[in-house]
């Protein structure tokens, strides 16, 4: 039987919070409703980028992050005229302040009580402790979603999220998946664009179109450790730093992060067993056509948005949590051995009740 379920996703690009609405069983069923983005004011854009250069989390920011969450609820269920009465569960992933699976370490912010108290709802948070717990990574969670909303096309296939983040969910024949973050995604171009502009991001990849990619520049990018790890395998929002590109100019600096980081998907293509037809982009980095250039080059296979299939790229995440609050309720998998390293399929989550 399907519940109603509202998703909640604050990447770390940390422009705002998605909500989405579904209906879904937390197995094969699954309806998309309205979705919404609330961005972030720039205070607590502030804020929070505070928290998480710093890794000092205060009461008062967690409280902050959780009434948006519980705003973004109340706008969503104003654009779907309902009551929290008629929604059954909320998926509350929080905001990703630290995340070190070597240590064992992960920490996404957000009073999963108190979003429950807020809106009347039941919540469902935390959803990367027990994973870490066992011995896997914490992330990615999202390949068995994706697996759910591409049952019907063609294998093998990969979906690429370019969030804060970059990461591969490798969808083949037999319900076989594999899934691992490949490098950075947003999260260098906007942390530079912000050094240097006091801009959010290259809106649409505008500047990093007119720039050229520095190859000594980028090679120092890609010699980083990470990518000579096995998979599963994860990554911190900052493990990655602008040092080798602090003497480009502004142009040519968020090029070669563009270079860098659909050189990095590239760099993941031996560990995946078999080589995808398709590729399909969702994040908020597909909409950088620079960035989208820059992976047709390294790829050389056919790159499509989501979107040409069917799905939405701005809501699929907050779907995602949505969907595996179901299963959390349920005890069913979010995570397997080939996405996050766990030694079993694993279920995950907190549940808060609103009463």
């Amino acid at each position: 039987m399907y519940k109603k379920v509202i998703g909640l996703m604050s990447g770390t690009s940390m422009d705002g919070i998605d909500a989405a609405f579904l209906k879904t069983d937390g197995l094969s069923y699954f309806e998309a409703g309205e979705t919404i983005t609330v961005p972030y004011t720039n205070d607590l854009r502030e804020k929070l980028s505070e928290v998480v250069f710093s890794g000092v989390v205060s009461k008062t920011i967690e409280e902050l992050i959780t009434v948006s969450h519980a705003d973004a609820i109340n706008q969503i269920l104003a654009k779907t005229n309902s009551t929290s009465n008629e929604i059954d569960l909320i998926g509350f992933h929080g905001h990703t302040v630290f995340h070190n699976p070597a240590k064992k370490k992960t920490l996404q912010i957000g009073d999963g009580n108190l979003l429950a108290k807020l809106t009347g709802i039941d919540v469902v948070c935390d959803f990367r402790s027990n994973d870490l717990k066992h011995g896997g990574q914490g992330a990615p969670l999202v390949p068995l979603f994706h697996q759910a909303v591409t049952s019907r096309l063609t294998k093998p296939l990969a979906i690429l999220n370019l969030g804060g983040v970059a990461n591969i969910t490798w969808l083949g024949h037999q319900d076989k998946l594999i899934a691992f973050d490949t490098g950075p995604g947003n999260a260098l171009l906007d942390d530079f664009m912000n050094f240097r502009l006091g801009k959010k991001q290259d809106t649409g990849g505008e500047l990093a179109l007119t720039g050229n990619v520095d190859q000594v520049s980028l090679s120092k990018l890609l010699s980083h450790s990470y990518f000579l790890e096995k998979a599963p395998k994860s990554l911190d929002r900052n493990e990655f730093d602008l040092t080798p590109i602090s003497k480009l100019s502004t142009a040519d600096g968020v090029a070669t992060l563009c270079a860098f980081t659909a050189k990095a998907v590239g760099k993941c293509l031996h560990l995946l067993p078999e080589t995808p037809k398709v590729w399909l982009i969702t994040g908020g980095g597909r909409h950088n056509l620079a960035l989208l250039k820059e992976l047709k080059n390294s790829l050389l296979t056919e790159v499509k948005l989501v979107e040409d299939v069917g799905l939405d790229g701005d809501a699929l995440e907050a779907q995602a949590f949505g969907y595996l609050a179901q299963r959390s309720v349920l005890g069913l998998p979010l995570s397997l051995p080939s996405t996050t390293g766990v030694p079993h399929p694993l279920s995950g989550g907190l549940i808060f009740r609103a009463s």
